[in-house]
């Protein structure tokens, strides 16, 4: 996602670098409270309900930023289908992530989750045709590894709910698949509140077939008093720290960025310690490591073969 080299511009200067940085910290902090007002909410409603609540909060709050900017919003039957699965993607992870964290700590879910970005080199590899060095089909390996070690305790105290967050590391994938080829065709501002406004009316018929079929994750439940808030934050907070992200990497280069997701975990589990006393054990900051470091040499590798391919471009 980063911008294409060119022989004026191929180092982006430092005063777009450093509010890009700034940015990425924003999404950091605020991506993390997605999370524990999930968790707050979750204990009285459905994930269902709590999943809606981001994307009509998220549909709210985009659709006068893309007024303000003018952004057109018509799409033809390609682009459409696209924000069509890149909804059903989204809906597939948050939901996933919020039925794992009603019973899980958020630090434990979370690392799981750090499993999509390897799940996406190896869906470029099988289902785009993309190369793919044996070096990061090793980290990939290992960093599922990683993900074993955060599991196996999880899944001796939750059950099957410790799956969930590989669920969503997939689904998430998928999202970020999608998301970009269809960045070649939309506004990023757009493609937020058309995904936002397609995730909304999924859920609400999903809700209506959960709670007549009596199909709890999806049962729809008003939510009452604080409950209210704590679901107009989990959409609030989704709306600032996509944004983030979506303007730090206009600003700066992915592989600059890439580095500071992992702080997420780091925030993530303050958070969680914080709000409901959760602080991962040994073997799980264990894992937590394996995935971490295999993320940090798959970056650091794609960083190396940018810098080799990078004379070539100049030099057509």
């Amino acid at each position: 996602m980063s911008r294409a080299a060119t022989p004026s511009s191929h180092v982006p200067s430092v005063d777009r670098i450093l509010p890009g940085i700034g940015l990425m910290l924003v999404f950091c902090i605020v991506a993390p409270l997605i999370d524990v007002a999930s968790k707050i909410a979750v204990q009285t409603v459905s994930p269902g309900v709590v999943t809606l609540a981001r994307f009509l909060v998220q549909a709210a709050l985009m659709a006068p930023i893309v007024l303000l900017m003018r952004l057109p919003m018509r799409m033809n039957a390609s682009i459409a289908r696209l924000i069509l699965l890149r909804a059903l993607a989204n809906i597939g992870s948050t939901i996933c992530f919020v039925a794992a964290v009603r019973v899980m700590p958020i630090a434990d879910a979370l690392a799981v989750t750090f499993l999509s970005p390897f799940i996406l080199l190896l869906m470029g590899r099988f289902l785009l045709g993309e190369q793919v060095g044996a070096r990061r089909i090793a980290a990939s390996v290992v960093a599922f590894c990683g993900a074993m070690l955060v599991i196996q305790p999880s899944f001796a105290r939750f059950g099957a709910t410790a799956l969930l967050p590989v669920g969503c590391a997939f689904f998430f994938a998928l999202y970020m698949l999608v998301t970009r080829h269809l960045s070649r065709e939309q506004h990023p501002v757009t493609m937020q509140l058309n995904t936002a406004l397609a995730a909304s009316l999924i859920c609400i018929t999903l809700l209506s077939i959960g709670t007549a079929a009596d199909i709890e994750p999806f049962s729809f439940v008003l939510p009452a008093g604080t409950i209210w808030l704590a679901c107009l934050a989990v959409g609030a907070a989704a709306t600032v720290s996509h944004l983030a992200i979506t303007y730090a990497l206009s600003l700066a280069p992915s592989s600059t960025l890439a580095p500071l997701n992992y702080l997420e975990i780091v925030t993530g589990t303050i958070f969680g310690f914080l709000f409901f006393g959760d602080f991962p054990g040994g073997m799980i900051w264990t894992g937590i490591a394996v995935i971490v470091s295999s993320g940090l040499y798959v970056i650091n590798r794609e960083r190396a073969l940018a810098r080799l391919r990078l004379p070539r471009e100049l030099a057509r």
